[in-house]
C-alpha cells in the first residue's frame, strides 16, 4: 500500500502522522510511504530523518495524487479540500459533529474517512487517549497563567501561598481529560473539585487522589453553584463521535468571577460551553462577559515533539493493520478499525456522528465495496 504523510497546515500545528521509527516499522512490511518535505520539522523530525527510514520525501500534490491511505494528525481544511481524490482513505483526527463543511466535502467525494477519536478497543478510545491525557495536563497549567491579572485574569496565584487561599479548579467530567487535570491542579496546589456523572468514575478518584479532589455528580444545579466561586474550570466532556452538551449556558458567565478562565478542551467536538469558538495558538483567548476563554482547538500542538511521538505509539499499530490487511476488507471485519469509520461511500456509516448532525445513518454491511 501507498500512504501518504502531508504536512499539517492547520494554524500553528506541528505535529506529524507518523515518526521516522514509524516509517521503518511500515517499510518492513513492504509498504511505501510518501512524506511531504518538511511535515516533521516543527516536531524535530528534518526530512533527512525520514530519508534514513526510506522514506519518499514529495511534494503535497504527489502525496494526494498516489497514496491509498493519507495519514494526518487534524481534519482537513477547505485549503486541503482539492488535492484529494475520490473515494481515498483519510486516517485522522475528524471531530465531524460540528463541521458539516468537511461532513459534506467527505460525502461529496466519497471518501473512506477513518477518525482516530471514534476508533474503540476494549472498551477505550486509544487513539484519542494519549492526546487528551496531555491536553488535561495543559489545561490547569493554561488556566494558572492566564490568571494574571495582565492578561485579564483574577490575579490569583494557582497555588496560593503562606496565609493565602489557592485558587479553586472545578473540573467537569472524569475520563482522560478530567483526570489528567485533576492530576495537575492537586499538583499546583490547587483546591480541586470535579464534577462527572456516573458513581464509578468519581469512586476511582477519591481513590485514585486519596480524598484530595472534591467529587460531585453532574446536575445543572450542582455546576451552577460550584462555578460561581471557581477560578478556572476545565471542560472535559466527551460523548465519543457526538457534539459535546453544553454544560456552561452564556447565562452562568454573569454569576462568575470577573477574570476567571474556562479552558475548554472540548472545544473540538462543539465546546461544553455555550460562549465558545474555536480559537489558535497564536491567538487563545478571548473574553466574554469578564470570563477569559481558552479555547484552542489543538491544544497538544504547543508540544508537538511530545504529542507526535505519543500519537505514533498509538496509532502506528492500527496503520500496519490497515495497511496489511486493505482498506476495504479492513473496515468490514477489524472491529476496532470499523469502529473509526465516520464516512464511506457517500454515506455517514456512524451513527452517533450521523445523529449529531441529523443525517440520515447507513449501515457499511448494506454498502457494496
Amino acid at each position: 500500500m501507498i500512504i501518504g504523510v502531508p504536512k499539517e497546515v492547520k494554524k500553528e500545528e506541528y505535529r506529524v502522522g507518523i515518526v521516522p521509527a514509524g516509517i521503518k516499522e511500515l517499510k518492513r512490511d513492504g509498504q511505501t510511504v510518501l512524506v511531504e518535505s518538511g511535515a516533521g520539522a516543527g516536531s524535530g523530525f528534518p526530512d533527512d530523518a525520514y530519508l534514513d527510514a526510506d522514506a519518499d520525501i514529495v511534494s503535497k500534490k504527489t502525496i494526494f495524487s498516489k497514496a491509498d491511505l493519507i495519514v494526518k494528525v487534524k481534519e482537513p481544511l477547505p485549503e486541503e479540500f482539492d488535492f484529494f481524490r475520490e473515494r481515498q482513505a483519510l486516517f485522522t483526527y475528524l471531530h465531524l459533529a460540528p463541521n458539516r463543511k468537511l461532513t459534506e466535502f467527505f460525502l461529496n467525494k466519497k471518501i473512506t474517512a477513518l477518525g482516530y477519536e471514534t476508533l474503540q478497543y476494549d472498551d477505550g478510545l486509544p487513539l484519542l487517549s494519549p492526546m487528551s491525557e496531555i491536553a488535561g495536563r495543559m489545561a490547569p497549567v493554561m488556566g494558572a497563567y492566564y490568571l494574571q491579572m495582565i492578561h485579564g485574569g483574577t490575579g490569583v496565584l494557582a497555588s496560593g501561598t503562606t496565609g493565602v487561599k489557592p485558587a479553586k479548579a472545578l473540573i467537569l467530567g472524569a475520563g482522560v481529560v478530567g483526570t489528567n487535570a485533576a492530576r495537575v491542579c492537586i499538583g499546583l496546589g490547587m483546591d480541586t473539585t470535579v464534577i462527572s456523572k456516573g458513581t464509578a468514575k468519581l469512586q476511582r478518584l477519591d481513590e485514585l487522589f486519596m480524598g484530595r479532589v472534591k467529587t460531585l455528580p453532574v446536575t445543572m444545579h450542582t455546576i451552577e453553584e460550584e462555578i460561581t466561586d471557581s477560578d478556572i474550570v476545565v471542560g472535559a466532556v466527551l460523548v465519543p463521535g457526538a457534539r459535546t452538551p453544553v454544560l456552561i449556558t452564556k447565562a452562568m458567565l454573569k454569576t462568575m468571577k470577573k477574570g476567571a478562565v474556562i479552558i475548554d478542551v472540548a472545544v473540538d467536538q462543539g465546546g461544553c460551553t455555550e460562549t465558545s469558538v474555536p480559537t489558535t495558538h497564536d491567538n487563545p483567548v478571548y473574553k466574554v462577559d469578564g470570563i477569559v476563554h481558552y479555547t484552542v482547538a489543538n491544544m497538544p500542538g504547543a508540544y508537538p515533539r511530545t504529542s507526535t511521538l505519543a500519537l505514533t505509539n498509538s496509532t502506528l499499530p492500527y496503520i500496519k493493520t490497515i495497511a496489511t490487511t486493505g482498506i476495504e476488507k479492513v473496515i468490514r471485519e477489524d472491529p476496532a478499525i470499523k469502529s473509526a469509520l465516520n464516512t464511506y461511500r457517500g454515506e455517514i456509516v456512524h451513527k452517533i456522528v450521523a445523529d449529531s448532525m441529523g443525517i440520515a445513518f447507513k449501515n457499511i454491511d448494506d454498502i457494496a465495496p
